[in-house]
């Protein structure tokens, strides 16, 4: 135990002796700690005295071990001899020799036995060919036999036994046909052929007397069925010629009446066709018809032929007909068809198409007769378009010949305000007529056919919607230069039809785009397979999407004309001027009232809640911006003015947030509306900010508008209407200031500000709503994302914040450095 290399073996021994048991091992996969082996086998000072027993133990079991080990070496070596080593691979080749020697004697006696057992194989051999010559001989016997007696049988006629035999010939000589080329078998199978050929022609000579029905051969009708027997016997095509034979015979004086040259052939005798081929049924069924098997189905292979014959003759005179062929013949015509092809199929309760295909031909080239008329559909079409430009004539805007009315739908339209609070129009009539034609249309059109000529109609379908949309709701929103009430530029009461028609096409054009997608569904249900992915009314309902915007903004605008008049108030005022701030100007009280007056004569005629609660979200846009662009136009405007501004637009947002109602207030609007008013609040408390002292000025700023903008520091300087000489102190101090503040941006909704708005936004101008921010982001909208050098001053680009990493510059371009450094030079000392 002196060294650290056999303190965990002298360990472990002495772990095995304590434990009196020398086969418990210590797990040394463990880190071995000597002093808590030890310290467990020496808890105590008493425990010493046992060291020399416990030294002895230790020693006792070493040299056990030691012997162990010796005699494992020792077992080793001896293992490892190599005399023992060859001694076994002496023996293995011993083996491997004896293997090979075994083989050979196995090989000699398989020669042994098949040399004594050579007779009895070729015995078995010749007694196998013995067993089946006879057996071979037997079946030609047998087949001899019955060839004779076949023969004899058609000698005299007698169908019923001649069947049976001829299927045992069959039978018989099918297994001769491997040995044809054996002299006899070659004579026997001639003779055959011989005797079936003769059956042929005598079977197919009594079939011609039955046929043509000749009295002075008449044949028993039991005799006809025993022959259908032999002719099954004979095969498929002696059947196949003799079903067809008997077709052509029981068609040719329809051929002769109904040449499409004569006049019974001609388009307004085909029910004559369909009345005939009824009575020529109805006779096959009673006489003919009763004698062949059932399932020869002669009467099905009647109707093939009767359906191929009558689809040529009609794809003719179709076509000769040509331009002259006109909707209501094509369409009585088609459906006579149907309507044959329907009692056809209910008579023998099975599909007229499964029908026609019991013939021999490849499954599908025999077609219906309705298919002949699915080339001149086109006839059809064209008269429903011709109809739908007939109902729609009075309803397109612009198409009437008299131009100084607006059409039927602003006559239906236009009511007084009475009377669109006592009985309101939900939607146009025209549009439920239009959707009533398409209904009739499709189904009508879907009973003659379900390919082509129902695809060709919903592309016509697609292509009134397309004109409903643009040319009845859409055009109908747009006024004309003079009405009978029509405003002058200088009034500003809006316009009551007008609002009352745009809700009438918000809500049709919501009608007519539910509508259109369960007609897209329908048609999809009913028209054949392969024109189903092609079938999609998407564009269409999109204009009408369309169209409830071109209505909302057609009320939008009359709100904005509404709300002139105050705007135009707010804009004569001068706040620079006010000494002192009073409640809420005089103007919100205006713009409320009218803006009151508007919401509520829309509430009741729009159906939809969500397009009421876009409207909302627009019209809150719509008096806000109005309400920015007159601030930005009056300034200056003073702290006291920005101190009055303020007050109003808390009573303008009072409004703005109850305007919905309770109903149709959402989170969406009392958060937008909120971020907007915010931002104006922040810009008019800046305003109200005193210029004195300015660090206190700069600081207010900096934590509302959150940004070290240059640009637009200058444009609260000038809506505040502070003096020019006053702006350069401010505005180096600005920066001075700004330049240490890193956390700042460099950009805010400032930057968007238009400094300069057009003055038709303001004075008789009518802002487009289709250009109106959502309802999420308002006038300030998209403000938050603007280049990193900002736009210049009165700019309507968007700014936003910086990047990450991107350093903040207090000049955003060159010429703002060059002027800000001119300023400095020229400044008064």
């Amino acid at each position: 135990m002196s060294s650290s290399e056999s303190l965990p073996e002298n360990a472990d021994k002495a772990e095995k002796i304590i434990n009196g048991n020398s086969s418990i091992t210590v797990d040394l996969g463990n880190v071995f700690n000597l002093v808590d082996i030890l310290n467990r086998h020496f808890p105590n000072e008493a425990s010493l005295a046992e060291t020399d027993a416990l030294q002895c133990r230790i020693y006792d079991d070493q040299r056990e071990l030691q012997k162990e080990i010796n005699a494992l070496q020792a077992q080793l070596k001896k293992s490892q001899d190599s005399n023992k080593m060859q001694l076994i691979q002496e023996l293995i080749s011993e083996l491997l020799g004896q293997i090979s020697r075994i083989r050979e004697k196995a090989t000699e006696s398989e020669a042994v036995v098949r040399n004594i057992t050579k007779d009895i194989q070729v015995l078995d051999l010749a007694k196998k060919n013995l067993i089946l010559s006879m057996t071979t001989l037997k079946r030609l016997q047998m087949l001899v036999n019955a060839l004779t007696q076949l023969e004899d049988l058609v000698k005299e006629r007698k169908y019923s036994a001649m069947a049976q035999t001829l299927s045992a010939v069959k039978e018989i000589a099918a297994a001769f046909k491997p040995m044809i080329s054996v002299p006899r078998v070659s004579q026997v199978w001639r003779q055959i052929q011989q005797v079936q050929g003769a059956i042929r022609t005598i079977i197919e000579a009594d079939f011609d007397k039955f046929y043509l029905e000749d009295p002075n051969k008449q044949l028993k009708a039991s005799t006809i069925a025993d022959a259908c027997l032999v002719v099954d016997a004979l095969g498929s095509d002696v059947r196949s010629t003799l079903i067809d034979r008997y077709v052509s015979i029981e068609l040719k004086e329809y051929r002769q009446i109904f040449r499409t040259t004569d006049e019974a052939g001609q388009l307004d005798n085909i029910s004559r066709r369909f009345s005939w081929f009824h009575r020529l049924l109805h006779s096959h069924e009673l006489h003919q018809g009763r004698i062949f098997p059932g399932e020869w189905r002669v009467g099905w292979r009647l109707l093939c032929k009767f359906v191929e014959i009558t689809r040529e003759h009609f794809s003719v005179l179709l076509s000769k007909a040509g331009a002259s062929l006109n909707v209501k013949t094509l369409l009585d015509n088609l459906q006579l068809t149907a309507d044959f092809e329907v009692s056809i199929s209910k008579k023998w309760a099975t599909p007229f198409t499964d029908l026609l295909s019991v013939s021999d031909l490849p499954a599908g080239s025999i077609k219906p007769i309705t298919t002949a008329f699915e080339p001149h559909m086109g006839v059809f079409v064209d008269a429903q378009d011709k109809a739908l430009a007939d109902m729609l004539a009075p309803h397109r805007k612009g198409k009437t010949t008299n131009s100084q009315t607006r059409g039927s739908l602003e006559a239906i339209s236009t009511l007084t305000d009475a009377d669109d609070a006592s009985s309101p129009l939900a939607v146009l009539p025209s549009s439920t007529e239009l959707f009533y034609f398409y209904g009739q249309s499709l189904e009508q059109c879907a009973k003659l056919s379900t390919r082509q000529p129902l695809f060709d109609l919903c592309s016509l379908h697609k292509k009134w919607l397309k004109i409903y949309a643009e040319d009845v709701l859409i055009a109908s929103l747009k006024r004309p230069l003079t009405t009978s009430q029509g405003r002058r530029s200088m009034e500003h009461r809006y316009d009551a039809n007008a609002m009352h028609q745009a809700s009438l096409v918000i809500n049709t054009a919501d009608y007519c785009q539910a509508t259109a997608l369960e007609l897209e569904q329908k048609i999809r249900e009913k028209i054949n397979v392969e024109f189903r992915d092609r079938v999609s009314l998407q564009r269409e309902c999109d204009l009408f999407v369309g169209a409830v915007s071109s209505a909302i903004s057609v009320q939008l605008r009359e709100l904005e004309v509404a709300c002139d008049p105050a705007f135009m108030t707010m804009l004569r005022t001068s706040w620079s001027s006010l000494a002192q701030v009073v409640g809420p100007s005089i103007y919100t009280s205006d713009l409320i009232r009218a803006a009151e007056k508007v919401i509520e004569a829309v509430k009741p005629q729009i159906e939809q809640k969500k397009y009421l609660r876009n409207l909302f979200d627009k019209a809150y846009n719509l008096i806000l911006t109005k309400f920015t662009t007159s601030l930005v136009k009056s300034r200056p405007l003073g702290e006291i003015g920005a101190e009055q501004l303020l007050i109003d637009l808390q009573t303008i947002k009072a409004y703005l947030s109850k305007m919905p109602g309770d109903t149709l207030t959402t989170t969406t609007y009392t958060r937008g509306l909120s971020k907007i008013t915010s931002r104006l609040e922040s810009l008019l408390k800046v305003i109200v900010t005193p210029v004195d002292p300015p660090e206190g000025f700069i600081l207010n700023y900096t934590l509302l508008i959150g940004d070290a903008s240059f640009s637009n520091f200058q444009k609260i300087l000038d809506l505040k209407g502070t003096p020019k000489f006053e702006q350069n102190n401010l505005l180096d101090l600005f920066v001075t200031i700004t330049s240490t503040k890193n956390d700042l941006d460099s950009t805010s909704f400032l930057t968007s500000l238009d400094m300069e708005p057009n003055s038709a936004q303001i004075v008789g101008g009518l802002i487009s709503p289709v250009i109106i921010t959502p309802a999420s982001e308002g006038i300030f909208s998209g403000l938050t994302s603007p280049p990193i050098s900002g736009p210049p001053t009165g700019s309507s680009l968007g700014d936003g914040a910086n990047r990450p990493g991107e350093r903040r510059e207090v000049f955003s371009d060159f010429r703002r450095f060059v002027s800000f450094g001119l300023r400095r030079d020229t400044q008064a000392p």
